[in-house]
């Protein structure tokens, strides 16, 4: 952790030319592009994935067809198909994987008030008038939600709000998008409906929108993470998923 710490300090001081009392601010920004950056190739595998696994779904509805009264026979089917076509259903969830150990690093970073049994200096660092270790709670209680901490998360909520919009509705396109044959594919035996599965796809739009209580709820430095990946990863399955 103290290894972490020293490195932010570091690339706050290497920033603070530029920007000042935000720089240990500025230093969480940019050490969220370099993760991204880091899982961009993973990104990209995800992206092809996908692809691959669209492909596959007609392939996967007529294995539902045949083993519709055998699930277990159903399932070794259909990771043989997976298996054969060298597609990984786990793909998708690696870049969020990869990421976590560097969002909860940020996160017990400016938790403790202590690292290494020395006084964490990095709590001392503010984003205008709002600490790095505070929370939205602390910022209501300092001002109010026009307060000078308040404001800062009135502008994280925005963009928040502004990328979770933008993600809900490339969703919704994409689902409206789907082929017939994709949508056979998540039907089970007797052309039932996977048990959950329809409620499932009707919440996964909004997903996007939970990171606004992520944000509300840990401590500045690591929602500007929270926000500064989720704009990243935006951006990112646009250009990707096109």
């Amino acid at each position: 952790m103290s290894v972490f710490a020293d490195l932010v300090q570091h690339l706050a001081d290497l920033l603070h030319p530029l920007f000042g009392a935000a720089a240990a601010a500025a230093a969480i920004v940019l050490f969220t592009a370099f993760v991204r950056l880091l899982v961009h190739p993973l990104s990209r595998a995800a992206a092809r994935g996908q692809k691959a696994r669209t492909a596959l779904q007609p392939k996967v509805a007529e294995l539902r067809k045949k083993h519709q009264k055998e699930p277990e026979k159903l399932q070794k089917a259909v990771l043989a198909l997976h298996a054969e076509e060298k597609v990984s259903p786990l793909s998708g969830c690696l870049p969020s994987l990869f990421q976590m150990p560097a969002f909860f690093l940020l996160y017990h970073l400016f938790s403790n008030t202590t690292i290494g049994g020395q006084a964490n200096e990095l709590l001392g660092h503010e984003l205008f008038s709002a600490p790095l270790g505070g929370r939205w709670a602390d910022a209501l209680g300092d001002g109010g939600v026009f307060g000078g901490a308040g404001l800062v998360y009135v502008a994280l909520f925005v963009v928040v709000a502004v990328v979770a919009s933008f993600n809900f509705w490339r969703t919704k396109r994409m689902m409206a998008a789907a082929n017939p044959a994709a949508q056979l594919a998540v039907a089970g035996a007797e052309g039932q409906q996977v048990p959950g599965l329809g409620a499932m796809t009707k919440v996964m739009p909004f997903m996007s929108f939970f990171t606004l209580f992520t944000v509300a709820v840990v401590p500045l430095a690591a929602a500007l993470y929270v926000v500064t990946s989720t704009t990243w990863s935006a951006v990112e399955r646009a250009a990707l998923y096109r």
